[in-house]
């Protein structure tokens, strides 16, 4: 296996699960996180091991887009492409706000890194 950094999605067990399942079946192709976190590493191009949670990689993605947003500026394309909830603007604002109030960084004008990603291969069994 490349040696790659590792990432999961979500905050919760639950959450993780259901992120993970949609990132494997090509549907979820984006993420984002508050500036406030920094950019760990994240650049256009790299690729990266998403683990599930219990730590083991199920598969690999290509960062192909990074942008800096405000929250309140992200649009509907980028809520689409989260592919979570109705996959509406609506309801990507719902969910997110509550995301970043569990985790004390809401604000109405936070300032959010969007990363579009592609996947390149599935690891593991399903």
């Amino acid at each position: 296996m490349p040696d790659l950094d590792s990432v999961s999605f979500g905050d919760t067990p639950e959450l993780a699960n259901e992120l993970l399942a949609l990132v494997l079946a090509g549907k979820k192709t984006a993420t984002c996180w508050a500036v406030s976190g920094g950019l760990n590493g994240v650049e256009v191009g790299k690729r990266w091991i998403v683990n599930d949670v219990e730590g083991r990689p199920r598969a690999i993605i290509e960062t192909i887009e990074l942008t800096r947003r405000r929250f309140e500026d992200v649009d509907e394309s980028f809520a689409h492409d989260e592919r979570e909830g109705d996959r509406t603007l609506a309801w990507w604002r719902r969910a997110l706000k509550d995301y970043f109030a569990r985790r004390g960084e809401f604000s109405l004008d936070m300032e959010a890194y969007c990363e579009r990603f592609r996947l390149i291969e599935i690891l593991g069994d399903e």
